[in-house]
């Protein structure tokens, strides 16, 4: 086991710098239901060397270390330990390191096959015989005809009752009718007695089984632009259809996101599958570069719509 903790990859060395890992809450019961498909992504891991990219942001190479700690005790006590939600950078790394350890089996789950944001559970593999019962739904509805509600409304109004961010999932919008939300099972009855307004409108808040979701694959426009440079600047203004300088601006108010982590610097190179997003204007995927014959780029831009 201690040979196969000790990762001879460059994460592991700038993990040793990062700070100590945070606790873990305890074990839920459990339940074989939505295992997230983060997890089937990182299937092919035994084809990579390294058990984890050496670009990897510092922010995700201290999640998983958290995460490799947490997998070493599960796997020495023989029982089984439950993340909080993740980011799909975080669940893919960690994945992909935890398949290198002996003993260990990990789960990835969101609640429904597309889920972006998941919980992790680790353990030894005869304590995680099934997937475990760690993500609920719940059902946010009201009239939003005439006050309709983004993402940002629905995550404000339960952020507001004091949860933090780590313990809620994707967010489902319905429209007219509210929206589906995956949370922490040990929140349930909190929200659902707690959240009374998403914006101006009142809501009823109530638990669904997760068979009840409603979801569909995120649609999509493609387009190209030629740039000079690979720069966040640059592909996010023309991605989100605004200037540069007010992109400057949102990344200086801290609005722009790469890869689920904010940039400060204007100056941030991009590459294929790198997903820029931008508060309160949803998200951009880069795809394919192709540099032309006058050195530019020729960039697929893909928007979620």
């Amino acid at each position: 086991m201690a040979a196969a903790v000790a990762l001879a990859s460059p994460l592991r060395r700038l993990l040793r710098a990062a700070q100590p890992s945070r606790a873990v809450p305890a074990p839920y019961y459990f339940l074989s239901r939505g295992r997230c498909s983060a997890a089937h992504a990182v299937t092919a891991a035994a084809a990579r060397d390294p058990a984890v990219s050496a670009s990897v942001d510092r922010n995700v190479a201290v999640e998983v270390r958290n995460i490799l700690d947490t997998a070493e005790r599960a796997s020495q006590r023989r029982d089984v330990f439950h993340t909080n939600f993740l980011t799909p950078p975080i669940i893919k790394e960690a994945m992909l390191a935890i398949e290198k350890l002996a003993d260990i089996k990990a789960v990835a789950q969101g609640g429904y096959p597309q889920a972006e944001r998941c919980r992790i559970s680790v353990g030894h593999p005869d304590s995680l015989a099934s997937n475990p019962d760690v993500v609920a739904a719940l059902s946010i509805s009201g009239n939003f005809r005439l006050e309709p509600c983004s993402h940002g409304d629905f995550l404000g109004a339960i952020l507001g009752t004091g949860i933090t961010r780590e313990k809620v999932g994707d967010i489902l919008l319905q429209g007219e009718r509210g929206a589906q939300v995956l949370v922490d099972p040990e929140l349930v009855d909190y929200l659902t007695s707690t959240l009374e307004k998403v914006g101006k409108v009142g809501v009823s808040c109530t638990q669904i089984p997760l068979l009840a979701l409603e979801y569909e694959p995120p649609s999509t426009k493609s387009f190209k632009t030629v740039e000079s440079s690979l720069r966040v600047d640059a592909l996010a203004s023309a991605g989100f259809k605004i200037s540069r300088t007010k992109l400057a601006a949102l990344i200086s108010a801290g609005d722009v996101r790469v890869n689920w982590t904010p940039v400060l610097k204007n100056g941030v190179s991009l590459k294929s599958g790198d997903v820029v997003s931008v508060s309160g204007m949803g998200r951009l995927k880069i795809g394919e570069i192709v540099t032309t014959r006058k050195g530019k780029y020729a960039i697929e831009l893909i928007r979620y719509l």
